[in-house]
């Protein structure tokens, strides 16, 4: 101190040093505060910049993980049965996820923000009542922050921040930090919603475009359903499409899957699931799409083989609701922790799967009409057997019964005899098959055996994923009395039906022929290149195939075939005068 200075009063060191100390700390508050100011308004220009819904989410949680200078994040997006959707997370491992396995639903702490949408605050997440504790292998985490988002006045879901670096505690800045940005990400997810529904219109609008140019162009059933399964897929972003039909069996009305395309599409490719107890069944008994965030868990599911493993979110939509009922079901899912389905993806589908809708009734109609013209064809045919074929047949017996009364030698005439009974043979089988081209009665009863056999197999084709070779031989339609034939075709159903349950064939072939000679009889034989007989040799539904031949005198046989799969023998003697 200077000479100057002696004697006047002044500050002391101590506390200069301290004003000094405060001073600083102040500037540094301040730097602090604008720098923090500046990250939040650069997290919000960069979750505003996000069109796509996923990465703004992503990293909405990315930066509110870095704005409160936490190790661990998440955003739990909430579902219509106020459940956890969706949940992302920030600052573990993928090693991490895997060990602490599936993604929390809304339970404990994370659900006490669902039920009650306002900022929390916890020094130590155990201490909170709410509290459920954490399941083995999680990270122990203990301050905790989190705050709603909320998109349009509704809630979206959370934001839930733990574990302070440097373990200390959030405080309100922090909480009001994650305010603003909560806020700004509302924005952020709204303007990606609307520009997702506007994008899933624009594609919803080529796929309908380009669905009805197949329909109006002719292309088969199987290609319109085709790609209306995998539009659907691609749309929605689906992992599984299946698409199944009505079909009436002996146990009544079911539904046969048709197409299944993706995920273990193998599972239900072929299947006949019931109406009552299947998730695509409670779709075409109610009319109206139906919707599970977990259908490997969906209580309305209690028939058929497990499948779903894997799959979470599901909705199925009827095809088409006439009064004479939906012509079929489109059902999509998701992998297990993907977004659930809502109702602005529902619709579109509806919409989308009336057109198949349209896609069948056009191709029922189709095929009326070619068997309209097949039907004109044999009219045809069987008029110019009748007048031509016939009559030059009898003519030429005619003329050979004549001749016979001058021929002298015996082998001679006995060799005229056998003609002219041979003809007479040819003239009962063309006509047998006049008949049976001009059956076409709309009651069973008044068409023939052959003709109903044919639409038995062809009622089987969309569950079988193919069409199965028949053979007719015989005088089916006139020798067969009507209580046989309802056995046979009885028979040819539940063979059938064994088949596409339980064998899962890629070809089956069917005979049907009556035998002739002095004892007669009706065989059926159904073969298939399937899996073979089971490790008891019996199938569902065979005891009854046994009685009803047993009930008529006759036997059935089941052995493995020639080359694999299974191969059926239903055989019934017939009364030697019809």
């Amino acid at each position: 101190m200077s000479e100057s200075s002696k004697g006047l009063p002044g500050l002391p060191e101590l506390r200069l040093d301290q004003l000094l100390e405060e001073l600083q700390s102040r500037l540094d508050l301040a730097r602090g505060t604008r720098d923090r100011v500046h990250s939040l308004l650069e997290a919000v220009l960069s979750v505003g910049r996000e069109l796509d819904l996923d990465q703004a989410l992503q990293q909405i949680v990315e930066s509110a993980t870095t704005l409160v200078d936490a190790r661990f994040g998440a955003l739990g997006v909430i579902g219509e049965d106020r459940m956890l959707a969706k949940f992302l997370t920030v600052g573990l491992s993928a090693e991490q996820v895997a060990e602490i396995g599936p993604f929390p639903t809304g339970h404990g702490i994370l659900g006490e923000l669902i039920r009650h949408p306002a900022p929390l605050r916890l020094r130590d997440i155990s201490e909170h009542p709410a509290s459920v504790g954490f399941p083995a292998n999680h990270p122990p985490m203990y301050s905790f922050v989190g705050v709603p988002i909320r998109v349009r006045g509704e809630v979206f879901g959370n934001l839930y921040l733990t574990e302070k670096r440097g373990g200390g505690q959030f405080d309100a800045e922090d909480e009001s930090v994650l305010q603003t940005l909560a806020v700004a990400a509302g924005v952020a997810i709204d303007n990606a919603r609307l520009y997702r529904d506007a994008r899933l219109r624009e594609r919803w609008l080529q796929a309908s475009g380009e669905i009805t140019s197949k329909l109006l162009s002719g292309s088969s059933e199987v290609d319109v359903l085709g790609e209306l399964v995998e539009a659907s897929l691609d749309i929605l972003e689906a992992d599984l499409g299946v698409i199944a039909l009505p079909l009436s069996t002996a146990e009544g009305t079911e539904l046969a899957v048709q197409l299944a395309e993706g995920l273990d599409a193998e599972l239900h490719r072929g299947l006949l699931l019931p109406l009552e107890g299947s998730f695509m069944g409670a779709a075409f008994t109610e009319a109206q799409a139906v919707t599970s965030t977990d259908v490997s868990k969906d209580p309305r599911i209690t028939a058929g083989p497990p499948r779903w493993e894997g799959l979470g979110a599901a909705v199925a939509v009827p095809m088409g609701r006439a009064v004479g009922g939906p012509r079929g079901v489109l059902m999509l899912a998701r992998r297990q922790g993907a977004y659930p389905f809502a109702a602005a993806d529902a619709m579109p589908l509806q919409t989308f799967a009336d057109q198949a809708a349209v896609a069948l009734e056009l191709a029922v109609r189709r095929r009326e009409a070619e068997q309209l013209v097949m039907l004109e064809d044999h009219d045809r045919i069987a008029r110019d057997l009748h007048d031509l074929a016939i009559q030059r047949i009898f003519a030429t017996g005619m003329t050979l019964q004549s001749a016979q009364r001058f021929v002298t030698h015996p082998q001679a005439a006995e060799r005229i005899a056998r003609a002219v009974d041979d003809l007479d043979e040819t003239v009962k089988i063309i006509r047998t098959s006049i008949f049976g081209l001009r059956s076409r009665g709309s009651a069973q009863e008044a068409s023939g055996l052959r003709a109903r056999l044919v639409d038995v197999v062809g009622r089987f084709i969309p569950t079988l994923g193919f069409t199965p070779s028949l053979r007719l031989e015989g005088l089916l339609d006139t020798d067969v009395p009507l209580d046989i034939a309802e056995d046979v075709l009885a028979v040819l159903e539940e063979a059938l039906s064994n088949a596409s349950r339980h064998a899962a064939a890629r070809a089956i072939e069917v005979s049907a022929k009556v035998t002739g000679g002095a004892a007669p009889e009706v065989v059926l034989t159904v073969t298939d290149n399937g899996v073979g007989l089971s490790a008891d040799g019996r199938r569902s539904g065979l005891v009854n195939l046994e009685e009803r031949a047993a009930r008529s005198g006759g036997t059935l046989l089941v052995e493995p075939g020639s080359s694999g799969g299974t191969r059926l023998v239903w055989r019934v003697p017939l009364p030697t005068t019809v």
